[in-house]
């Protein structure tokens, strides 16, 4: 039995996105947990898809003693704030000296943090517990999927274990890998290690495993993880991050150099091998809603459109109001659009009641060039306090906090509306303002790839839309300055010259 302290920070950061997270971002935690502290982490994790809920799970069946410190995340947005990153590093660290003798720290990060003042927020944490513990005292860390990693951060943990499904289904998964992974390395001692960076830029939409090239790439390093290769990691990286080290990475481990350099070395080859097929089609509005429209003409299941560039899951606000411009102006019937966040609209919505028409200015609140609100004569259909569930498989029993809520109708579109962001990603996101997703015609989802775990079964087909936002779809169209030279800014792109 080991003693290990544990605790998380998690923020993916869009440094193109409008707004920064500060400390209160953290609190409310979008649509996961607030900053917790001690003891009641473990009750606030309990049944979580999360990381540090799996490790929990891992290593309490292992007979582990566990000591919580501090988890904290926020939705992604822009940089983290020095002041919440600060405060909420020292209350981990803080954690870490006040547990005694241990034998290992357990961290759930992200991989995509950046701060006002460090571009690589998770080598930074890291740093700081290394100050803590030392040296050579095991640090292992669990990593999202879109983790952007740096040498330093390799350098700093014994090891780390990324999720390995985008949509990210594999969360609490990826905890119990990460207890397999310290068990293992209390027991045989630490792993030898390799890392790679790839030279090219992915689009989020083309990252999801559900789909090539993906999938398969994600299928054959899983198949190398046998004998004395011990566990490995292939980050597509969030592009949408003005930091050096953007981009996809891998990470190897095993019980021998040669053996970790070797599975590295293959995986990278596997993913540079296949570049060109990281793109797919991407349509603008009206190009989206017209083919939506199209294929929806005799089909059994709604046609879903990813809202990709207004993702708050990448750093959008959710509130850009483009598509449901496309749909307004297509005459679209048995439409349906979330989630669109604007406090000012939800709360005109509770003021005027179930029943009521108002006209107000709707989106558009962030004031994302070429966007602007839609102002027009809405029917409120449905209110709700935003105090709801997640219940399909990427916010399984996540607790949301959504604020005044509503649902919305002009003519044949209706809009699931909310004043906290999160992303459409769940069924329940429509169906809690009175609007049933598998009755919809066509959907428009605020999200790029997550929705497809709880979508996908109930669609007909899913097209990937380009409206106004500041999650752009194709990492060429942003206005780099800091990214190493001679990456290509997308597959086969352009090649990034500083």
């Amino acid at each position: 039995m080991a003693r290990i302290a544990i605790g998380g920070f998690q923020h993916e950061t869009n440094t193109f996105a409008p707004t920064k997270a500060g400390y209160a971002a953290f609190e409310v935690g979008g649509g996961f947990p607030a900053i917790t502290s001690g003891d009641a982490l473990f009750e606030v994790m309990a049944g979580r898809n999360i990381s540090i809920a799996g490790f929990i799970d891992g290593a309490k069946a292992a007979g582990h003693d566990l000591i919580a410190t501090t988890w904290a995340a926020a939705s992604p947005s822009a940089e983290v704030t020095d002041d919440a990153f600060e405060r909420i590093t020292t209350m981990i660290c803080d954690g870490i000296r006040g547990a005694g003798a241990i034998d290992a720290v357990y961290l759930c990060l992200h991989g995509a943090m950046v701060t006002e003042s460090h571009e690589d927020g998770e080598g930074e944490i890291v740093a700081w517990v290394r100050d803590v513990v030392g040296p050579d005292l095991p640090v292992i860390v669990s990593l999202d999927l879109h983790g952007n990693m740096t040498r330093r951060f390799h350098d700093l943990v014994t090891a780390c274990v990324a999720y390995k499904t985008y949509p990210h289904i594999d969360m609490a998964d990826t905890g119990r890998r990460t207890a397999e992974m310290l068990d293992r390395i209390l027991v045989e001692g630490k792993p030898a290690k390799a890392y790679r960076q790839l030279d090219f830029l992915i689009p989020l939409s083309w990252q999801c495993t559900m789909m090539a090239p993906s999938g398969p790439i994600y299928d054959r390093m899983m198949a190398m993880e046998t004998g004395g290769v011990w566990t490995t990691s292939y980050l597509p990286g969030f592009p949408a991050a003005d930091i050096h080290d953007c981009g996809p990475s891998v990470f190897a481990y095993g019980a021998t150099e040669a053996e970790a350099e070797a599975a590295a070395d293959a995986i990278a080859a596997d993913i540079a091998r296949l570049e060109p097929e990281f793109a797919g089609k991407i349509y603008n509005p009206d190009e989206a809603v017209a083919e939506a429209m199209r294929l929806a003409k005799g089909a059994g299941k709604p046609v879903v459109i990813a809202d990709t560039q207004d993702n708050p899951g990448a750093g959008g606000n959710g509130d850009t109001a483009g598509m449901l411009k496309a749909l307004v102006k297509a005459g679209v019937e048995k439409a349906a659009i979330g989630l669109m966040i604007d406090r000012k609209a939800a709360e005109a919505a509770h003021a005027a009641g179930i029943g009521a028409e108002i006209t107000i200015p709707l989106g558009g609140v962030s004031g994302i060039p070429g966007d602007a609100p839609l102002e027009a004569t809405y029917t409120v259909e449905a209110l709700h306090d935003g105090n709801t569930t997640g219940t399909g498989p990427f916010y399984r029993n996540a607790k949301m906090r959504l604020g005044p809520s509503a649902g919305l109708r002009i003519g044949g579109v209706r809009i699931a509306l909310a004043s906290n962001k999160v992303q459409m990603a769940d069924q329940n996101l429509y169906r809690y303002v009175g609007i049933e997703p598998t009755e919809q015609a066509i959907l428009v989802n605020k999200s790029s790839v997550h929705f497809r775990a709880d979508f996908a079964p109930i669609a007909h087909e899913i097209l990937v839309a380009a409206a106004p936002g500041p999650m752009i779809a194709d990492p060429a169209k942003l206005a780099w300055t800091r990214l190493r030279k001679g990456m290509r800014l997308s597959p086969m792109g352009p090649v990034w010259e500083g």
